[in-house]
C-alpha cells in the first residue's frame, strides 16, 4: 500500500495549473507538484520516488502531453496519466496512447474531484 500518492500536474497555464495543483492538495491532502512543460515534469518523473498519478495538458512546451504519456507509459506502465484538453478529439488519441483517464477542459471541480476518487484515493487505498 502507498501510503502517500504523490500527483504531478503539468499544463502551461499559471492559472488552471495553480488551481488544480490547489485543489488536489486540499481535498486528497497528498503531495502535488506542478510544472508549466512536459520536460520539466519527465526530468522529475524519472527522479527516486517521484510521482504516481500524472495529470498533463496536451498543448504543453518542449514536450508536449502526448509525448509525456507516451514516455511515462513505455517506461512506467504502472503509473497513472490522466490527459486534459481542450480538444475533444485528443480523448481518442490519449487512450491509444495508454491514457487512463480524460479530462475535457474546462472541466467541472466535481469531474476532478470523480477522477482523483477513482485514481488516487481508491485505487491506492485498496492496493
Amino acid at each position: 500500500m502507498i501510503s502517500n500518492v504523490k500527483i504531478v500536474v503539468v499544463d502551461e497555464d499559471k492559472l488552471v495549473r495553480d488551481f488544480t495543483v490547489d485543489v488536489l492538495e486540499f481535498c486528497v491532502n497528498r503531495e502535488v507538484q506542478g510544472f508549466d512543460n512536459g520536460s520539466d515534469a519527465w526530468d522529475f518523473i524519472q527522479t527516486p520516488d517521484n510521482a504516481h498519478v500524472i495529470i498533463s495538458d496536451t498543448a504543453t512546451p518542449t514536450m508536449n502531453g502526448f509525448d509525456l504519456l507516451k514516455n511515462v507509459k513505455e517506461t512506467y506502465p504502472e503509473k497513472t496519466c490522466i490527459i486534459m484538453s481542450h480538444q475533444y478529439q485528443d480523448e481518442k488519441v490519449a487512450k491509444e496512447l495508454g491514457a487512463d483517464a480524460f479530462l475535457a477542459k474546462p472541466f467541472y471541480i466535481d469531474e476532478l474531484f470523480e477522477l482523483v476518487q477513482k485514481y488516487v484515493v481508491t485505487d491506492y487505498v485498496n492496493s
